[in-house]
Parts: C-alpha cells; structure tokens; sequence
C-alpha cells in the first residue's frame, strides 16, 4: 500500500542534515543568507566574518557551531583557524572580498596588489588551509562575478581577477580530488556591500535592473544562497562556474 504524503517515512531527509558548513563572509549579505539557507536545510554552521559586532548578531540568529571573527586574507590567522576546529567539516563557502574598481590613470599598485591578494592568493590560501579538514566529496565554493567579463575603464584589475577564477577552480578541483571545488560568478546583488558601492545611485541602479534585466526584478543574496545550498549537496559538480546574474549579460548595460 502506498504511504500517504503525510507519513513521516516518506518525507524527504534535509539536503545538508548533519552536514556541517564553514562560511567566510557570513555576517552579511550573501554568506548570511547561505548560512540561513544551510540552517533550513537542516545543517550546522561555523560563522566566519571581520566584523565582531556583526558576527555575533548572525549567531544569536543562527545558533553555530562555533564563531571566529578575523580578516580571511591574513594567512597565518586563517591557517590556525582550520587548525582549531574541533572535526571535519563537509562545505567551505567563501565570500569574503569585494569588487576593485581601480583606473590606471592614478592607481596605487600596493592597493591593486591588495585586490589580487583578496581574491587569488585568499582562494589558494583556503584550499591549502582547509584540504586537511574537509571531508571527501565536499565542496569548496569561492563566489566571484561577471561584471569583469566586460573591459571598461578601471577595470583592468576586476577583469584579471575575474578571467582567473574559474581557471584556478578548475586547476583546484582536479589537485584537491575528492574534494570539489566550484565557483559563483554574480552579477549584481542587492546586498549591504553593493549599497556601500553605489550610495545614492542605488535606488537608480535597482530600478534599472529592474527595467531590463530578463527576470525583471533584482537579484538577491537568496538567489545566490539557493544556488549555493545546490552546489554543496550535487556531488556530481566540481570545477564549474555557475551564473547567477538574472540575464544581466544578456545585456547591453
């Protein structure tokens, strides 16, 4: 006889229950969000962010597993990190880092050196800090973007660091075997951080998007955290970049 719907044996398990998540750059936006979606889903979370007061906010929501407040490009820091957890885990996410919008008329090389360090050599950094850690069949998931795909003035940098990440993904995740590795490229998303970007252009910027982006409506930290939360319990996906731009390069804007 077949069992009604509503027969606990027959309900799905949670994608991530008894999984446990480490997200970098979890006191806000889009890290915030895919450890919310983690925690619907049924997993543990360890909340990783620069800001004390932010992060202890995130967990009075959240309830982690643990907490640890530093800046994700200090190497040293981040390696006695991994060191100190208590166990395996099975997910690292990694959103930390945000856009370098740096002209070469005027540009300061100690701040584009900074701008790579934050994206390349903080990737690099985490998968040889964390390799001992993560459990087989894992994921390692760095977030990126599309906006650098297109050259522009002041671009040069975001451009470089964009065309490198799903190369570096990919080199990643055949040395890391069987751990997974994959990349989220983003094209704008509503968070916090785009609001410091844009200040009083944001509204602007929203109802643009909002206008002409074939979804017709802006994309969310939600959105990204969804497709992250999928990332994680596929295990058919490894050295991939996955679009999450609302038609954003479909285009001309």
């Amino acid at each position: 006889m077949t069992a009604a719907p509503s027969d606990p044996g027959t309900r799905r398990r949670p994608d991530l229950a008894d999984r446990t998540v480490v997200v970098i750059g979890a006191s806000a936006g889009i890290g915030l969000e895919t450890a919310r979606q983690v925690r619907a889903h049924g997993g543990q979370v360890v909340l990783v962010g620069r800001n004390p007061e932010r992060l202890q906010q995130a967990a009075l929501e959240l309830h982690p597993v643990g907490t640890a407040a530093f800046d994700a490009t200090d190497t040293d820091r981040l390696k006695q990190f991994f060191q100190d957890l208590p166990g395996p885990v099975d997910h690292v996410m990694v959103t930390a880092g945000s856009p370098a919008y740096v002209p070469l008329e005027g540009m300061d090389l100690t701040a584009a050196r900074r701008a790579f360090d934050e994206r390349l050599a903080m990737t690099l950094a985490v998968a040889l800090c964390s390799r001992d850690k993560v459990r087989a069949g894992g994921t390692l998931l760095f977030v990126g973007g599309t906006g650098g795909r297109r050259p522009g003035v002041g671009m040069a940098v975001m451009s470089a660091v964009t065309a490198a990440l799903p190369a570096l993904t990919a080199n990643l995740a055949l040395e890391l075997a069987p751990i997974r590795v994959n990349l989220i490229a983003a094209g704008f998303v509503d968070t916090p951080l785009s609001a410091s970007l844009l200040g009083d252009q944001l509204d602007a910027r929203r109802e643009e998007l909002r206008a002409t982006l074939p979804i017709r409506r802006v994309v969310v930290p939600a959105d990204v955290a969804a497709l992250a939360v999928h990332i994680m319990c596929n295990d058919a996906l490894t050295g991939g970049t996955y679009d999450v731009d609302g038609g954003q390069q479909l285009i001309s804007h």
